[in-house]
């Protein structure tokens, strides 16, 4: 079955971007990304797990024990849902320490109250 050639339209699709500066077609092009990827940012927001977690942590610079360790203290406290890799690197910021020693730092026992 021979499939038909498709019209030569592409000026005509791109009429309405023709006058676009090259800093507008990329806030355009960012913004049609944003809107592209929202409903796929928001799924992710609610669905994670134990898995996912460990993963992001190991990604991060820690060992699988660590991160066994890490993901079921933070499951204990209900506070996967915020992402175990953010709430590392945000104590890391908040005690401009790095991500590991901040790790390290809540296997420790230490700053479980500042991530609640």
């Amino acid at each position: 079955m021979p499939i038909a050639p498709r019209p030569d339209d592409f000026e005509a699709r791109r009429a309405h971007l023709r006058e676009l500066s090259d800093e507008a077609l990329r806030a355009r092009f960012w913004s049609l990304v944003e809107r592209i990827v929202a409903p796929l940012v928001e799924e992710a927001r609610g669905h994670t797990t134990p898995s996912i977690e460990r993963s992001v942590l190991l990604r991060m610079g820690f060992s699988s024990i660590e991160t066994q360790e890490l993901v079921a203290r933070m499951a204990e406290r209900g506070l996967l849902g915020h992402g175990a890799g953010r709430l590392v690197l945000e104590l890391a910021r908040r005690r401009r320490v790095s991500v590991r020693q901040a790790g390290l730092e809540l296997l420790d026992g230490q700053h479980w109250q500042e991530l609640g």
